[in-house]
């Protein structure tokens, strides 16, 4: 009778095979796993030797663990099999159930392979079920997803015999919970290895977020966090104590701004497109004092991957002091050294930029022919079209009155400058005085250059304070002078001319001695179509006309 199908047998088996499950749960890791499995082949199922060879995340198989061989584990173990030659040893197999069982009259096609393995060759069986030396039974174990996990090959039944029914079920129970177990060996490995990285990234989080604390809060200069979106855009949540300080307002005073409350109302522009754009911009801050501070701005958009942009970290660094020695080169650049005046080339940037190189229409004109000029051509269908436009047209109108006439083309946003034509008081430009002092090469002559220079900084003091603030008065070099006045007629002008003179007449102290000195004026007008050296030569040569039609004795007295 069939040994394995005796009752104590079987009892014993499932005894031992429970005492093994029951192990498999008790170990702490996937290594101690694995070899937990190979171990309770040995001891629970009845067999001298197993291996456990497990799929790696590459497809294949390593053996993991040995049991019951110190040789087999010296010789097999870490050692890899590819997954081609395991499915074809699963293929091959004659399928016992869920194992699969190779013969040894049959396996020698698989001795050449890669797959790692530990026999030795023996005489044939003497009777029909006993086990071959090279006679190969595998049990593969799979997923919960039908994958499979890996396999146990095991080796030398004790009693010389293949397993019986009861023997094949045994290690296909086994199997099965092997699988499980490697499965939450597994799973509980990729979670310890999740928790750890997991509080390695807090750590290096908290890291990250204490330096950026410390470096936000101690930066030498101005560090700000604001919203970015929604009705709160712009809105401080945080500064640092170098840009409260900056401006001279609390922490809890700040968050009560947004950005845009702070800058000058000229840069609120700037700081919009800076702020919707990320980058840098340089403009003026205000102080708790009211006054304005320059800074240089620089954002960082702080972005959310899932919810888009959240915050704006800006970075606000003090520029006063360059912004200051900046307009300080750049007023040097453009204003006489001495006086403190615009210089020549400020006048002739000023002057240039109210002209153009077309000049103004005269109000007596003849219309071009529309044929001629596509431009005017246009004008004219849009005179016919709208007949009331200001502007449009030419030659009388429906009702009689002559229709304003025709702008030039291309300047028609444009006030062109022409000279007053009578002494209409309406009719008025852009008055260009030419000022040359009289006596004033005898006073350096005489007194020396520290006088004359004494005396033009007090001219230009009267001259500047003579004219209306949007006038220009500058000095083109040595003793002369240009004032530029705009909206006067031609009697305004004279009428400038004589205060003019009248303020530089009286005597100059320099040096516990009175000198005088006095001047004449030429009077020019800026007109389109003229260049600015043509329109300052004109009242030059007006001042010469005036200066000789006077006398010396006159000239000195204004």
């Amino acid at each position: 009778m069939d040994t394995d199908s005796e009752p104590y047998v079987r009892l014993t088996t499932l005894r031992r095979l429970h005492q093994s499950v029951a192990q498999l749960n008790t170990a702490r890791s996937l290594a101690d796993t694995l070899q937990t499995v190979a171990d309770g082949v040995v001891t629970g199922l009845g067999f001298e030797m197993a291996a456990v060879n497990l799929v790696r995340p590459d497809g294949d198989l390593v053996v993991a663990a040995v049991a019951g061989s110190t040789g087999a584990e010296a010789m097999m173990a870490g050692r890899v099999g590819s997954r081609a030659s395991w499915e074809r040893r699963l293929a091959m197999g004659e399928a016992w159930g869920e194992l699969r069982f190779v013969p040894y009259n049959e396996g020698w096609v698989l001795d050449d392979d890669d797959v790692p393995q530990w026999h030795t060759p023996g005489p044939a069986p003497r009777f029909a079920d006993e086990w071959h030396p090279m006679d190969r039974l595998f049990a593969p174990m799979y997923t919960a997803d039908g994958d499979l996990l890996g396999v146990i090959s095991v080796d030398k039944p004790r009693n010389g015999r293949r397993p019986g029914a009861w023997g094949c079920e045994a290690l296909q129970m086994y199997g099965f919970q092997a699988a499980i177990a490697i499965s939450n060996a597994r799973l509980r490995a990729n979670m310890q290895r999740a928790l750890v990285r997991l509080e390695r990234e807090q750590q290096a989080l908290r890291a990250s977020e204490e330096s950026f604390r410390a470096a936000f809060e101690y930066a030498p200069s101005g560090m700000a966090i604001a919203e970015m979106g929604g009705d709160q855009h712009g809105r401080l949540i945080k500064a640092n104590d170098a840009l409260c300080r900056l401006l001279g307002r609390p922490a809890s005073m700040m968050r009560r701004y947004s950005f845009s409350d702070l800058v000058h109302p000229e840069d609120i522009g700037t700081l919009l497109r800076t702020a919707a754009e990320g980058g840098r911009a340089e403009l003026r801050m205000s102080r708790r004092d009211g006054s304005y501070v320059w800074v240089s701005l620089r954002n960082s958009v702080v972005a959310d991957v899932a919810d888009g942009p959240r915050f704006l970290l800006t970075h606000v660094e003090d520029i006063e002091e360059r912004k200051r020695h900046e307009l300080h080169l750049r007023h040097r650049a453009s204003h006489d050294s001495l006086t403190g005046l615009p210089n020549s080339a400020e006048l002739r940037a000023r002057l240039s930029a109210r002209l153009c190189e077309r000049p103004a229409l005269s109000p007596v004109h003849t219309v071009p022919d529309p044929g001629a000029d596509p431009a005017w051509a246009d004008i004219h269908e849009m005179a016919a079209v709208f007949p009331d436009l200001h502007g449009v047209g030419g030659g009388p109108g429906p009702d009689g009155p002559a229709v304003p006439p025709p702008v030039a083309p291309g300047f028609d946003h444009h006030v062109h400058l022409t000279a007053p034509s009578g002494e209409d008081p309406s009719d008025k430009g852009l008055a260009v005085l030419f000022c040359d002092l009289d006596g004033f090469k005898s006073i350096n002559d005489r007194f020396g250059h520290h006088c004359g220079d004494a005396v033009l900084v007090e001219v230009a003091r009267r001259l500047a304070g003579a004219v209306r603030d949007n006038d220009t008065v500058a000095r083109l070099g040595g003793d002369e002078f240009v004032v530029l006045a705009d909206g006067l007629a031609s009697a305004d002008a004279s009428d400038l001319a004589v205060r003019l003179r009248n303020a530089i007449i009286p005597p100059i102290r320099v040096d516990g001695r009175q000198v005088r000195v006095g001047a004449s004026f030429g009077i020019g007008w800026a007109s389109c179509g003229e260049s600015v050296e043509e329109i300052l030569q004109s009242a030059d040569q007006r001042m010469y006309v005036e200066k000789r039609s006077r006398s010396k004795g006159h000239r000195r007295a204004g």
